[in-house]
């Protein structure tokens, strides 16, 4: 492969995983220090980018923003991945870095790898490889430092924020594994712009766009057009683009810059703690999905 376009295809992953992380730290500053809540800012991001992405494909003269409504199992895998996966991941998310902070919700959702590899383990009925095994302990061993500082008889997370990083994984496992039919028939641009739609419709009728709460300034109007336009759009688009050039492997790697990101950003933006105990389960959880990467299948 052209040397060039490998480097291009490095740069695109690198920029759209940061923008992720950096969005998840603004996400936690409009929580924090604006009083916004969860349920809005999601059900506002997926509709913008549900919306956006769709015009994009007609646009494109995408064919599938019209043929993955024809055949009725399409119809209800596309529904379930924008109520289950889509909007799952998106909340869990967000509602750890509002009872948490955007570090430890955006490292805790990187268990997911692990999740789908034990998933696999089961399925298939198969003991795991010694890769699979020591990535599984490293998750193990990242988890505990991350919600204990090392300290077996203390939390250093609130249960809350502990229970909604942990449904973040899971919700990011089915959202991997879930639309894989839908992904071998039609474009990412069709299933994803669609997902985002279904959840964030869905999602009106529980908390409406409308409903909105929190302090409204010219810095949180900012926050939520970074997090929608940089933080969701250029990001996905930027991921996607850079899988033409790269490996998947190589990809799935250099995403490892994203939790490096929200840390970063949480520990210079607003000051959140981050001592050596968690830096050691951030480089565990890194490693694992290191990894599992190399996995054959």
């Amino acid at each position: 492969m052209n040397l060039n376009l490998r480097t291009k295809g490095i740069i695109l992953v690198i920029v759209g995983t940061m923008l992720w992380g950096i969005s998840g730290t603004v996400a936690q500053f409009l929580f924090q220090q604006k009083s916004f809540n969860p349920e809005w800012l999601v059900v506002v991001r997926l509709l913008i980018s549900g919306f956006t992405l769709l015009l994009y494909g007609y646009l494109k003269k995408n064919t599938d923003m019209k043929n993955i409504w024809k055949e009725k199992n399409d119809r209800i895998t596309l529904i379930l991945f924008g109520i289950i996966g889509m909007l799952g991941v998106q909340y869990t998310y967000f509602a750890a870095i509002k009872h948490g902070n955007a570090a430890t919700a955006t490292i805790l959702q990187y268990l997911s790898p692990v999740i789908i590899t034990c998933y696999l383990i089961i399925r298939n009925k198969k003991l795991p490889n010694f890769r699979e095994l020591l990535a599984i302990v490293l998750a193990l061993i990242g988890t505990f430092f991350i919600i204990t500082r090392g300290d077996i008889h203390s939390l250093s997370l609130s249960k809350a924020a502990l229970f909604w990083g942990i449904s973040s994984a899971f919700c990011a496992a089915i959202y991997t594994l879930q639309p894989i039919s839908l992904l071998k028939k039609y474009s990412s641009i069709a299933v994803v712009g669609w997902g985002m739609l279904v959840g964030g419709l869905a999602f009106s009728f529980i908390h409406s766009p409308f409903n909105f709460t929190g302090e409204l300034s010219i810095i949180s109007i900012i926050s939520v057009i970074f997090i929608v336009i940089f933080g969701t759009l250029i990001a996905f688009y930027c991921y996607l683009e850079s899988l033409k050039y790269l490996l998947p492997t190589e990809s799935s790697i250099l995403g490892c810059v994203e939790p490096l990101s929200a840390t970063i950003l949480s520990v210079l933006w607003l000051n959140v703690s981050f001592g050596l105990p968690e830096l050691i389960g951030t480089a565990c959880i890194i490693f694992t999905v290191i990894l599992l990467s190399f996995s054959k299948k």
